[in-house]
């Protein structure tokens, strides 16, 4: 039965995926991007239910894979091809978004047989590219229905141009399989000397998130890459010294 733990919280992700994309069907952006993101809680616990518990197995590895497809890899991909339909003149430039979900699954399929990526990600991860495809809809929202700290109609007004958003998908299908590393947000156990850039991030992106709301999201994948770089030259540093 403990085995199982892990696997029926990826099975809880994969079911949000699928959510999200019968929300897209309906045209229901917010919705979906809300269950994406309750997808990404999800996957954020199973592995480490895994180590916690030390159950950790092969099905439980590619399940994860297959539920991520769903979840961070075709539902943003149709996300951004909702948005992309919403704002051009020319229709047939939407079916680009449709590379991400093809990119996502050659990200997902690399990082399955990449003996490289136990401690660091190569390349940008899936649930990140995910996030900032969501991050559309709901600050669309926000716009319309909060206040926060910030004036938001500059940002919603970038994010509806369609040469940025068709820009958006080539980029982050390119960074998806860059042979960048990134940091590993997985964490093998809960030590600060071990976690200190993942404890650092997450603190932050809570700070944001709190006075900022959805804008926050962007904001925490710029800094996600900028601690990347960082951790990235430390640790050639410490390697050539």
């Amino acid at each position: 039965m403990k085995a199982q733990i892990p696997n029926a919280i990826t099975s809880a992700n994969l079911i949000c995926g699928c959510l999200a994309l019968m929300q897209i069907a309906e045209g229901n952006l917010v919705n979906a991007s809300i269950f994406v993101l309750l997808g990404a809680f999800f996957d954020f616990f199973d592995g480490m239910a895994a180590r916690l518990l030390k159950v950790k197995s092969e099905i439980g590895a590619q399940l994860d894979s297959l539920a991520d497809l769903v979840t961070f890899g075709v539902a943003p991909s149709f996300i951004a091809f909702k948005l992309i339909e919403r704002q051009t003149d020319e229709p047939s430039l939407a079916y680009l978004a449709l590379l991400l979900a093809v990119f996502s699954a050659l990200r997902l399929a690399k990082f399955n047989v990449d003996d490289r990526q136990t401690e660091q990600f190569i390349g940008l991860p899936t649930p990140s590219n995910a996030l900032f495809w969501v991050s559309i809809p709901l600050i669309n929202w926000q716009a319309e229905s909060l206040t926060s700290l910030v004036a938001v109609d500059g940002i919603v007004a970038i994010f509806q141009d369609d040469f940025f958003l068709v820009a958006a998908v080539l980029t982050l299908s390119y960074a998806l399989v860059a042979e960048v590393p990134l940091l590993s947000l997985k964490f093998k156990n809960l030590a600060w000397k071990e976690n200190k850039s993942r404890f650092t991030l997450l603190g932050i992106a809570l700070l944001l998130i709190a006075l900022f709301y959805f804008v926050a999201i962007p904001i925490i994948l710029l800094l996600y890459l900028l601690i990347s770089i960082i951790e990235n030259r430390k640790a050639t540093d410490e390697i050539q010294s």
